[in-house]
């Protein structure tokens, strides 16, 4: 349903090769972060609990603990500002969306780990 017009304007601003994730995968998001006229990396490591939205408006959240304080932050996917995403870990869940986990304290919040199926690739 959508119009030819959108997809040739969001064709330029588009990922050419797209970040390679799951829900509840572990991941590093290198960030860059411009400070005056100096550019830097900053790292955001958690767990992916959302993926929401299509084309150029599709976005992700990842959830950390910092301190003991639940930091959820929403990514962008085709923006310029994500240098890389590593998977650290993949997990095995059953749900789209990992909410559940903002009520979840410890030893709760872990997830199981996802072993490869047969012929396919470890990374």
């Amino acid at each position: 349903m959508r119009n030819e017009l959108f997809d040739v304007i969001e064709g330029g601003s588009l990922r050419e090769e797209p970040l390679k994730f799951a829900i509840g995968d572990t991941v590093d998001v290198h960030c860059r972060i411009q400070e005056g006229n100096k550019e830097r990396i900053q790292i955001f490591s958690g767990v992916v609990i959302a993926r929401r939205g299509t084309g150029i408006s599709e976005s992700f959240t990842v959830r950390r603990i910092v301190a003991g304080e639940g930091v959820e932050r929403i990514f962008p996917l085709h923006t310029p500002k994500i240098a890389k995403l590593e998977v650290k870990r993949h997990a095995r869940v059953r749900r789209a969306k990992l909410y559940y986990l903002r009520d979840r304290v410890g030893k709760a919040t872990r997830l199981t780990e996802r072993r490869p199926k047969k012929g396919e690739a470890e990374t």
